[in-house]
């Protein structure tokens, strides 16, 4: 789940603004060029009674649950001001930096894929990212919808980034050896029982999802 339409574009608008004279010859149709440089960070937002504050982060290292944009059009604009492409390999991130590049892992299978974080969201319980239909093909997570998943912040080498800049898939990571995956795997249902102790869980999701 991404920001709402009016939200998003305010964000996207104001990013336009800052990022059209870093640019060179600008995106097409009103949209920002894709590219890392500027990176934006953004003030704190509100969604739903709940505010978020961007901030850039030394590591990011997180279990939780990946959705996926399942109804969002091609050529809405993402809160950094670029197209959204569905078949792209991008993502949504509630604060981190725009760009960020994100390393995924499926928990269920060990399959990881590298996402360009463009886009703010989701917002629905214990979602932690929001996946583009090429990153949620990539991952094998299209027909459930959500999956669990582990999240780690990375510093790709230049050549898987301009692949994703392009909307390609960046090159295959190894799959997660078994050993690692159980301990994600345990560590979810810990964070996820503490989340759910708190009132912050989506039971649904936690009912049909953990390990």
């Amino acid at each position: 789940m991404r920001l709402p339409n009016s939200v998003a574009f305010l964000i996207a608008f104001a990013s336009l603004a800052l990022a059209s004279c870093g640019t060179v010859g600008g995106g097409r149709g009103g949209f920002r060029a894709v590219s890392d440089t500027p990176v934006k960070i953004g003030k704190p937002y509100t969604v739903k009674g709940v505010t978020y504050t961007p901030q850039a982060v030394a590591a990011y290292d997180a279990t939780g649950y990946a959705s996926w944009y399942g109804k969002e059009q091609s050529g809405n604009p993402t809160a950094n001001g670029e197209r959204f492409r569905p078949s792209g390999v991008s993502a949504a991130h509630k604060t981190l930096p725009l760009p960020s590049y994100l390393e995924v892992t499926a928990l269920d299978t060990g399959r990881t894929i590298l996402v360009r974080v463009n886009d703010r969201g989701p917002f629905v319980g214990t979602r932690i990212i929001d996946l583009s239909q090429g990153a949620a093909e990539q991952l094998g997570v299209v027909r459930k919808g959500v999956a669990a998943v582990h999240v780690r912040l990375v510093e790709p080498p230049e050549s898987d980034k301009a692949k994703l800049r392009a909307g390609k898939p960046a090159v295959a990571r190894p799959p997660v050896p078994a050993a690692e995956l159980a301990a994600l795997r345990t560590r979810l249902a810990q964070e996820s029982a503490v989340s759910a102790s708190k009132g912050f869980a989506d039971s649904r999701i936690v009912a049909n999802e953990r390990p």
